[in-house]
């Protein structure tokens, strides 16, 4: 059966979307209203995607072997199942290349997620991690649930706060000195001090709670969305309530799905949002309500985790979230 994860009720408004403030891809701004639903109170956790498993003895795509027509310039010994684990470098680096503390580990999944010999085990309510977009929409269907698309989700992150904030709790990175989320203290990618004591993931709902009382909405792990990614806001559709199919109304999914893909590749990204625990200000100013990331749908690394939506006028899937268990589209 699946698990019952408690839901918070999010109520209908407006915001302010996006950010013209910081990076590119977040602006324009513009305004938004979204419908009353429900989310996840925190991420989904390694005990709870164990039991979807073992129900449902879904294997995670981080478990099978890589597609050939997805990657024709890979030699066969470099198709066995894997997936990217973050690993400090040993002293300051070029921070525009990020190879320097990402790796390639044959093995690593969510019940690895560090890789061969790693384990959730003392990990059981740490957010899940190693998960691609179609294990995250496998999950949620198997919930009877669904991902939520990204204006939900910046929308919840905001907790009711004014749109003139720029993080999830007001404007200053630490209030009172206090740290709000799990994100990298120190030096990255090499100096990691911890935070509040926590390196890598944390305890889902170790850090202070948001205004409508989710926690981890920033910091820890990011989260996938149902929302195909475009290097800019879409507004063109945007006169009221936005699309709840993941972007502007007038563009067929199939064409978002090509655009979103990264040039060279046929294979579509889907916005993160939120930030994780290796987001340093150095770096990846991005733990921010309004930031957001690419990432290719068959991606699985040590730092993406997600969590779970309903809506409240239907409980039918998008139609865009996959729903076949071992489906690797």
């Amino acid at each position: 059966m699946p698990v019952t994860t408690t839901m918070l009720r999010i109520p209908a408004g407006e915001f302010l979307m996006g950010s013209d403030a910081f990076y590119p891809d977040e602006g324009p701004a513009h305004r938004v209203r979204v419908p009353a639903f429900e989310l996840d109170q925190r991420p989904v956790t390694n005990a709870e995607f164990a039991l979807f498993v073992a129900a449902t003895g879904y294997l995670t795509v981080a478990e099978r072997p890589l597609d050939p027509a997805d990657f024709p310039d890979l030699s066969p010994q470099d198709l066995t199942p894997g997936a990217l684990v973050f690993t400090p470098s040993p002293g300051p680096v070029d921070l525009s290349d990020w190879r320097q503390w990402w790796r390639w580990v044959p093995g690593a999944s969510w019940q690895q997620p560090l890789g061969p010999g790693s384990s959730t085990a003392g990990g059981e309510d740490h957010p899940a991690v190693q998960v691609s977009y179609a294990d995250a929409g496998a999950y949620a269907a198997w919930a009877g649930k669904r991902l939520p698309d990204e204006a939900e989700w910046e929308y919840a992150a905001r907790g009711g706060l004014s749109d003139a904030f720029t993080y999830a709790w007001g404007n200053e990175p630490r209030p009172d000195g206090v740290l709000m989320a799990n994100t990298w203290q120190g030096r990255f990618p090499y100096l990691h001090t911890g935070a509040n004591g926590w390196k890598g993931t944390s305890p889902a709902g170790t850090f202070p709670p948001n205004g409508y009382g989710l926690s981890d909405m920033i910091g820890n792990v990011w989260e996938w969305t149902s929302s195909y990614y475009s290097t800019r806001h879409d507004t063109a559709a945007v006169a009221g309530t936005h699309d709840r199919a993941g972007g502007c109304a007038c563009t067929p999914h199939q064409d978002k799905a090509a655009e979103s893909a990264e040039p060279g590749s046929g294979i579509p990204r889907r916005v993160l949002k939120g930030g994780s625990h290796l987001c340093a200000p150095e770096y990846c100013l991005r733990y921010r309500p309004a930031a957001r990331s690419p990432q290719a749908e068959d991606t699985a690394t040590s730092h993406i985790g997600f969590r779970c939506a309903r809506s409240l006028y239907n409980s039918v899937p998008k139609a865009d979230t996959p729903i076949a268990v071992n489906d690797r589209s």
